[in-house]
């Protein structure tokens, strides 16, 4: 079904001839829903604001879905909806199943989600494992929104970074230490115990650890291999000599300064692999490339975004996500990394101690560009405390509603009987449940994984309050009350599913 939520500001835009903005008013008194377009438009129009909110309110009477329009204040438009409203909502959302929210992109896209991409030279750290988290949900939004994505790790299988971790694991077979600058941890002991090549194992190690954190990668792509297509994709670009060397003309194409392609030495730079990458990943007949880089990589947007105009494409359709650190905390005291000094927090610990599903959830609770501090005590507790179990709990708890229904219930519909008035806590979870389309929209438009986790909370918010104050099984409303929470169930499951974690049904 159309968004309910937009669907209602659309029919009062078209009444007015303007966009209508509909918001939930903080106070219940003032109605389901209030505007403040009056006060927008008042100066375009050159008209007093109550004047319009009056047009306005009159216009909302006059629909169906509204059953009283006020207007308060300086011009603030108050509605209250009819109860059928609600029901045809509820209507349309158990109609849906599991594509209520979805299929939101008006153009459909091809899209590359490239994430972690972390050197195999040790396991997944925690740092890596929230670019992970956030690419991965970013790539579970667009898919629900309706594009289709592939999810590609890019790794450096050669190079000096690679020859210190083969060094590092050299010496400790010969029974000495790794170089000062070299890798340093019981992972390297433990890949030193077998003979041949450790690159090979330890991305094996690595994979393995990401699947287990649900995030699983169409496509690996090898460092060596784009870097046998560099002259190609050089012939490309807009370059000059100078100095020796061979450059790219970037700032022309909204980079701030320009990029050293070839050094005087003939040796190619990190920027030339960087020009054959993006030229492979738009050969490929992807429409938009997403880039999920940690918080030192903030130079890349502009010259990512130059090659892709240099190479034909629109700035836009290739996207550098920046995401922040990631602060452990355990009995108050903070948890250091660093990945060569072996005092590293590794995602396979970091699960253990709390589990992937505390674990997703509180690495994309915050937007990507905030500091994340995780208080690893309160992530592994199983109480409501935890937001994420008490999310779980909500769909847990409606399971068992459901499971208890009479045999033959559940089967109402918005036209199967009347519903009486419906109850504040009734009418109150049914505009929650509307709000998710926009919510999970604006989220995929935004790369905005953390307003998934938010809603959520005040959906179970919601339906806890609900369940408090009204019976369910027995009560007169039973097969409309089981649709409820039906609705609510399918939308708490997609929210968690949204951000990588299960929905269980019995806690």
């Amino acid at each position: 079904m159309a968004d309910p939520v937009d669907k209602l500001s659309r029919s009062l835009g078209k009444a007015i001839g303007a966009p209508v903005v509909l918001e939930r008013p903080g106070d219940p008194t003032h109605g389901d829903y209030a505007t403040t377009v009056a006060l927008q438009l008042a100066g375009q129009l050159r008209r007093p604001p109550r004047e319009i909110a009056e047009e306005l309110a009159l216009a909302a009477r006059a629909l169906d879905d509204v059953a009283s329009a006020s207007v308060a204040g300086p011009g603030f438009v108050n509605l209250e909806l009819a109860d059928t409203w609600f029901t045809d909502t509820l209507a349309g959302v158990l109609a849906d199943s599991d594509r209520f929210g979805g299929d939101s992109a008006t153009t459909r896209e091809r899209v590359q989600v490239e994430m972690v991409s972390a050197n195999p030279t040790g396991p997944i750290t925690v740092a890596s494992a929230r670019n992970g988290a956030y690419g991965d949900c970013v790539a579970r939004l667009l898919s629900f929104a309706g594009h289709a994505v592939e999810r590609e790790y890019y790794y450096n299988d050669a190079g000096g970074q690679m020859e210190k971790f083969r060094e590092s694991v050299d010496a400790v077979r010969r029974g000495e230490e790794p170089p000062e600058d070299g890798y340093h941890g019981d992972y390297i002991a433990g890949l030193a115990k077998t003979p041949g090549d450790p690159v090979p194992r330890m991305l094996e190690s690595m994979e393995a650890s990401l699947e287990r954190f649900r995030i699983h990668f169409d496509t690996y792509e090898r460092q060596s291999v784009v870097e046998t297509e560099i002259p190609e994709a050089i012939a490309l670009l807009d370059t000059f000599e100078e100095d020796g060397a061979l450059w790219a003309r970037t700032s022309a194409h909204g980079d701030e300064k320009d990029r050293v392609l070839v050094r005087t030495d003939g040796a190619p730079t990190y920027f030339a692999a960087d020009a054959a990458y993006v030229r492979r990943k738009y050969a490929k007949g992807f429409d938009r490339l997403v880039y999920v880089l940690g918080a030192d990589h903030h130079g890349y947007v502009g010259r990512l975004q130059a090659l892709a105009d240099m190479l034909g494409h629109p700035r836009e359709s290739l996207e550098v996500l920046i995401y922040q650190l990631v602060h452990l905390t355990k009995a108050g005291e903070a948890t250091k990394m660093s990945k060569r000094r072996g005092d590293v927090v590794f995602l396979d610990e970091f699960v253990e101690e709390i589990g992937v599903d505390a674990a997703r959830w509180y690495l994309v609770s915050r937007g990507h560009d905030q500091t994340i501090e995780i208080d690893i005590d309160l992530a592994a507790e199983k109480t409501a405390k935890n937001p994420v179990f008490y999310v779980q709990y909500a769909h847990a708890r409606i399971a068992g509603i459901l499971r208890n229904a009479p045999e033959g219930s559940g089967a109402w519909t918005s036209a199967s009987s009347a519903v009486g008035p419906l109850a504040p806590e009734e009418r109150d979870l049914v505009k929650r449940i509307a709000e998710f389309p926009g919510i999970a929209a604006e989220a995929a438009v935004r790369r905005a994984p953390h307003a998934i986790p938010t809603y959520a909370i005040r959906l179970a918010d919601d339906f806890h309050r609900f369940y408090h104050h009204h019976k369910v099984l027995g009560s007169p409303e039973q097969e409309f009350r089981l649709a409820l929470c039906a609705a609510a169930k399918s939308v708490v499951a997609r929210c968690l599913d949204l951000v990588g974690v299960e929905a269980p049904d019995s806690m």
